[in-house]
């Protein structure tokens, strides 16, 4: 069970950024950054229709748990959120988001940059690129 200052989900609905925005503002922070990562439209292999996201769900979530331990071992951080998407999305979806606050912005800046490569390097969720020209495959670690 995480922390109360931490939200994590694994989930195939559609992420919202306003909930992971809600749920870490705090009084005592002076800084919130949210990124967000999105399904865009090309890649090194081509045009890209859309993302079919697997996971491993009782792995990755531990995983992410313990990414938002981490980040609350090295800065200061009020609250923090980290959500990714599973299954199918289109060019557009939103697939991940990682927000925190902090005191100050640059505390909330590097542990939000910090949780997400992370979180891209070290969580079991695949990605399948669908491409234009109708192939599909599959990319690691991005």
């Amino acid at each position: 069970m995480p922390r109360p200052e931490l939200l994590v989900r694994l989930t195939e609905e559609p992420l919202d950024p306003s909930e992971a925005l809600s749920f870490v503002a705090d009084p005592s922070a002076g800084g919130l950054v949210l990124f967000a990562g999105t399904v865009r439209d090309h890649s090194g292999a081509g045009g890209v229709t859309g993302l079919d996201y697997e996971a491993w769900p009782e792995r990755a979530v531990e995983r992410l748990e313990a990414i938002g331990e981490e980040l609350f071992g090295r800065w200061p951080l009020r609250r923090a959120a980290i959500l990714h998407r599973t299954g199918r999305l289109e060019v557009g979806e939103t697939s991940v988001l990682v927000c925190c606050s902090a005191p100050h912005r640059a505390e909330a800046f590097e542990a939000a940059r910090h949780g997400i490569e992370r979180l891209k390097g070290d969580v079991p969720i695949w990605k399948k690129e669908r491409l234009a020209t109708g192939d599909a495959h599959w990319v690691m670690g991005s």
